[in-house]
């Protein structure tokens, strides 16, 4: 696990595993937890990163969107609440287990054990777009389905850091798992694209914090690569840098996906 500091009142947390990013935010007396690394010692240790970041407790747990790797928040904190854009408390509502049984399965793999099962508890749903109170100021939250049919990124503004969700990352296609989430993808895209003006670090949920300028190099590339693959389909041209064995694969289930009917 690796941890830098972004801000004052932002601290990046990196997985090391599938680089899934965690931001933990403050303000004054209170900090909230969005997304989540994933090893069971990066969760434990959080709580000591925490406090030797002179960070307060915090007090309550956010989550981008409803998969399984950015749920993990309350593993290290059971006793908070997880907050969640409407439609994710939705999706998670109507697949009860399934997050947990897709952590099951990847632990299984990789042969990881835990000391307990995930327990979501009761999620707190918030309207999107909207804010979210902490401390003095807001957190804005904004729609980002197309990945998936749920989620949000999260503009911390005062702080510059726009936490972005699955979506503007530098190591990664972006993925459909339904070819209806087209538009909805290049409509998150849109949005973010509104956002870049107001944020010096961009974080994917996946892969190495970015700067403005890259996060809108990715966007335009993101958006050039999924006009083409309606156009095109397999013969769609992937983004310069991204064009790996695993990517061609990602692309590969997005073209299987642009004739699949729509999933949560």
């Amino acid at each position: 696990m690796r941890a830098v500091s972004l801000h004052p009142d932002a601290i990046l947390v990196t997985s090391a595993v599938l680089q899934v990013n965690c931001v933990i935010v403050r303000d004054g007396e209170e900090a909230f937890v969005i997304d989540s690394p994933v090893l069971p010692d990066e969760l434990d240790a959080l709580p000591a990163l925490v406090a030797q970041a002179r960070f307060p407790a915090p007090s309550g747990l956010l989550a981008t969107h409803g998969d399984w790797d950015h749920l993990l928040g309350r593993l290290a904190y059971p006793e908070l609440a997880l907050g969640c854009a409407q439609s994710t408390a939705e999706r998670l509502a109507a697949a009860p287990g399934e997050a947990q049984r897709e952590l099951r399965e990847f632990d299984e793999a990789l042969m990881i054990e835990r000391p307990r099962p995930l327990a979501l508890g009761s999620l707190q749903a918030l309207p999107v777009p909207g804010r979210c109170e902490i401390g003095e100021r807001e957190l804005e939250l904004h729609a980002a389905d197309g990945h998936t049919a749920d989620g949000m990124a999260v503009l911390i503004a005062w702080a510059g850091v726009l936490v972005a969700g699955d979506y503007l990352s530098p190591v990664e296609l972006p993925l459909l798992n339904a070819g209806d989430r087209l538009d909805a993808y290049l409509a998150t895209l849109a949005r973010l694209r509104a956002l870049l003006e107001r944020a010096e670090h961009v974080v994917p949920g996946h892969g190495p914090a970015i700067d403005r300028a890259r996060a809108a190099a990715l966007l335009a590339q993101d958006t050039a690569y999924l006009e083409a693959l309606r156009e095109h389909g397999a013969q769609a041209q992937l983004p310069q840098g991204r064009r790996s064995r695993q990517q061609r694969a990602v692309h590969a289930r997005n073209v299987e996906a642009l004739s699949s009917p729509r999933r949560s």
